[in-house]
Parts: structure tokens; sequence; C-alpha cells
């Protein structure tokens, strides 16, 4: 029985090690880039060792692409959740509009999936390789929208690639010229949350009249966190799940972490 507790023990302080360092990978690739960050730079903003770091991941590559693998699923999770709350009888307009509004939403709000994206590409090209051929459900999922609302409004189709692509650009230009969001109200004396809302509002000016909106489902948030939903997932939690250590002690994991 001993033994047993043991066990888990170890295989939880190792998740935790995991986790704890995928926390602190994530926001240093977001604050300074990849390529910019070693792994000396995580093992000592994470406050383990070097040699543990390179245990569980074994490179910062394969750090990047746990990261990756836990924002796709996390993005997966989220699609559905948005998915979920449209009412099925809405016509085929409305819910794509309702769709993209809502993702841009978190997209604003939950910054760090945008920018690590963004950073990939100024990488090396194995990075932003490794993300694209790993997009597979979530293209699925928004192109079954676009299926649907092409069949329904066959007089105006919409082309899935560009509306991903100016979602993108808005999400983007929000999260890494912020000092330029702000000027642009300057006038108005916003904070940044209400300059958020006056860019979201911008993008649902386009997509309302894109998508022929009519006065009855256009969102007229207060505040773009509004409209985000809170989904109870932590992706580099599922990320540390999905990738569990098999040869790591508790002695080991025990002193991974210093005070």
């Amino acid at each position: 029985m001993t033994e047993k507790r043991q066990g888990r023990r170890s295989a939880e302080d190792a998740l935790n090690t995991r986790y704890h360092i995928l926390k602190v990978a994530a926001q240093l690739f977001c604050d300074f880039g990849y390529a910019r960050v070693s792994l000396r730079n995580i093992s000592d903003k994470a406050g383990v060792s070097h040699s543990l770091i390179r245990h569980h991941f074994g490179s910062k590559e394969k750090i990047w692409h746990s990261i990756s693998d836990g924002l796709h699923l996390y993005v997966e999770h989220y699609m559905r959740r948005v998915i979920k709350e449209i009412p099925e009888s809405m016509p085929a307009n409305v819910k794509v509009y309702l769709f993209i509004m809502r993702l841009l939403a978190h997209g604003l709000i939950v910054k760090q999936p945008i920018q690590l994206i963004a950073d990939a590409v100024r990488q090396e090209d194995a990075l932003i390789d490794y993300f694209m051929d790993t997009s597979g459900e979530i293209e699925r999922l928004i192109e079954g929208f676009a299926e649907q609302y092409n069949q329904q409004c066959p007089e105006a189709p919409i082309k899935i690639w560009e509306v991903k692509w100016q979602m993108i650009m808005y999400t983007h230009s929000a999260a890494s010229l912020t000092p330029f969001l702000k000027e642009t109200w300057r006038d108005e004396k916003a904070d940044l949350d209400q300059c958020l809302l006056n860019h979201w509002q911008l993008f649902n000016g386009l997509m309302i009249q894109k998508y022929r909106i009519t006065d009855e489902y256009v969102l007229s948030p207060r505040s773009v966190k509004e409209l985000v939903y809170d989904v109870q997932y932590d992706w580099r939690k599922q990320c540390a799940l999905s990738h569990p250590s098999e040869n790591l002690s508790t002695d080991e994991d025990a002193s991974a972490t210093k005070d």
C-alpha cells in the first residue's frame, strides 16, 4: 500500500513539474520570442535544474511542440463550447457571425495562443510547419460552419481562409501593437478594456455588414470579457498530462523546485 501511494505521489510530482515548466516556458516564449529563450533561461525562471528539463522534454523544440499540442487541444475544446452555445435553429449567417465574434473576443482576452503562433512564424520553418500539420480537427470544425453557410446562402459564399485571416489580423494586432491600440482612443481617455471593446466593435461592424445580420442578432457587449466563456480548461496542464514521464523518481522530483 505504501509503495502504491509513493508511486501515485511520484506521478503527481512529475505532472506538476512538467506543468510548471510548460507555464514558465510559454510565458518566456511570449515575452521574448522562441529564439531568445534558452533552456537555461527556462531552468532559472522555473527554479528547476537544467537536467530535469531535459529529462522531461529533451530539448527546447520539444517543449514548444508540447505547447503547440496543448494549444490545439484547448482551441478545439473552446470552439466546441462556442458551437454548443449557438442554437441549432439559428440561420446559417447568424451562426457564422456569432462563431467568429465569440472567437475574436476570446483571442483578444487570452493572448498567449496568437502570441506563440506569431512568434513561431518568425522562427524556424519547422515550428510553424509543426503547428500547421497538427491543425486538422480545428480546420474541420471551421470548415463545417462555412459549408453549412454556403449551402444556405449560395448567392454570397464565403471563403473560410479569408475569414480566418481577418480574425488573425484583428487578434494579433491587438496583442502585438497594444500601445497603438491605446493611442487610437487616447482622446476618449479609454482604458485598455474599453480600447479592446472599441477594437472588437470595428470588426463587429464589418461582420454585421458581410453576413447581413439583422438587429435582433447583433451582439452589443459592454466589455469583450462578457463574450468569453469560462471553460475551466488549462491547456498547459493537459499538455503535461499527455506526455507522462515514467522514469522520474520521487527523490528526483522532490528536489525539482528550488525555494
